[in-house]
């Protein structure tokens, strides 16, 4: 019997703020956790590849989602990302997450090293076999150069505790064939928010999204609508953000959503390097886009 749903919605792929030293903001986290959960996010995912995981080592990134559960407090789930191109790395970053109390678990598919599709169904079915939480395959091939075939997720889908994909390959015929070939046995996520309507149209059950960070209440609209059925309405709300959308990825996820975290006047801070700050340019599209889309004035 499979795991039942994490969430349905919209989760946002919360950013991790620094101070000035470029240590974690635990009060400017504190403050962006409480706005997303007055803008009804429907979840919240905790150093995911927005949150920038990827340069923290295990103790701050294990101190990050810790406080972030303790802060839901259990209001909305909470899912933490907890992939490595290591399975046994990735393997202890999942136990000690379930330790800490999150709802799931997000896991990216190995990088650099990359691996086989066999390779790829035995480095999940190892995770999920150990672990008490369910797991969300994550499937982004532009960061990691290493995709999930259709045919791949069909027999991961038949693990108990393997509970989602968040599909971020902006292949939507991939996405139509893994649908076609899992039918109900997993739930699939947007996480390219320019598709999150298109993938919720044909049977996904939300979004793991970074503009969720700036504009939850809007996003969670949209996916609420999508989810049941007012399409019209989804679509409306999916168009209007397109340009804000495409502004958040004008420059390296999560450089302009930090900057526009900042501009909202939240103390998200900078990225670390290798990350940089946005060119002025880029820092005047995103405000624009914000302004055009009604969230700054």
């Amino acid at each position: 019997m499979r795991t039942k749903s994490i969430f349905t919605g919209s989760c946002c792929a919360i950013v991790t703020p620094f101070d000035k030293n470029g240590d974690i903001n635990f009060d400017a986290l504190k403050e962006i956790i409480e706005f997303q959960i007055e803008g009804k996010t429907d979840c919240i995912c905790a150093c995911g590849t927005t949150g920038e995981a990827s340069t923290m080592n295990d103790a701050e990134h294990l101190e990050a989602i810790k406080f972030i559960v303790d802060t839901v407090n259990g209001r909305i789930p909470v899912i933490a990302g907890t992939g490595s191109n290591d399975t046994r790395h990735g393997l202890a970053l999942c136990k000690e997450a379930c330790n800490l109390g999150v709802d799931g678990l997000l896991v990216v598919t190995p990088y650099y090293n990359k691996t086989s599709q066999r390779g790829l169904i035995h480095h999940y079915t190892t995770l999920a076999d150990s672990v008490d939480k369910p797991i969300i395959i994550y499937n982004v091939p532009g960061r990691t150069g290493c995709n999930i075939t259709p045919a791949t997720l069909k027999v991961l889908a038949d693990h108990p505790n393997i509970a989602g994909i968040k599909e971020a390959s902006g292949n939507m015929a991939q996405v139509v064939e893994m649908m076609s070939l899992c039918e109900d046995k997993i739930d699939f996520y947007s996480g390219c928010d320019e598709i999150n309507v298109p993938i919720a149209s044909i049977g996904g059950k939300g979004a793991i999204s970074v503009l969720a960070n700036v504009a939850p209440l809007q996003t969670h609209n949209m996916m609420t609508s999508a989810i049941s059925g007012d399409y019209k309405t989804a679509a409306k709300l999916q168009l209007e953000a397109l340009d804000l959308i495409n502004s958040l990825f004008c420059e390296v996820n999560p450089i302009p959503v930090k900057e526009a975290m900042n501009i909202l006047g939240f103390n998200a801070g900078g990225t670390r390097l290798p990350l940089y700050e946005m060119a002025p340019e880029n820092v005047e599209r995103l405000r624009n886009s914000m302004k055009n889309y009604g969230i700054v004035k």
